[in-house]
């Protein structure tokens, strides 16, 4: 399947996480629709990532970690998946914890 993950990239890479958690909330909806549990779990873990870095941004840094597990929980579904373009999925995915991994650093909380 194809998402609009080139787009969740983009947003990501420029740090507007609350759009990006957007940009893939109609497929992850649509996938539930289906049926298709395993691939909007894996969705679903790819916009909690960036919901959770902006929650980080927003000074909520207790949010922030809770939802960053649940895309721990999910994440490991890109290898149960169907995905045309997986290199851009394990990109998504290395991008949000780099950004996870340094969000001090990057985004300091004031």
């Amino acid at each position: 399947m194809q998402y609009n993950i080139k787009g969740f990239i983009e947003l990501i890479e420029n740090h507007d996480f609350v759009e990006a958690h957007e940009v893939l909330e109609d497929d992850w909806n649509a996938l539930k629709k289906l049926g298709d549990k395993k691939s909007a779990k894996f969705l679903q873990g790819l916009i909690n990532g960036a919901t959770s870095i902006a929650l980080h941004v927003k000074g909520r840094p207790a949010a922030c970690t809770k939802v960053w597990g649940a895309f721990e929980r999910n994440i490991h579904l890109l290898d149960e998946v169907a995905l045309n373009d997986r290199h851009e999925y394990v990109y998504a995915i290395d991008l949000l914890q780099k950004q996870y991994d340094n969000k001090n650093e990057f985004f300091p909380i004031s």
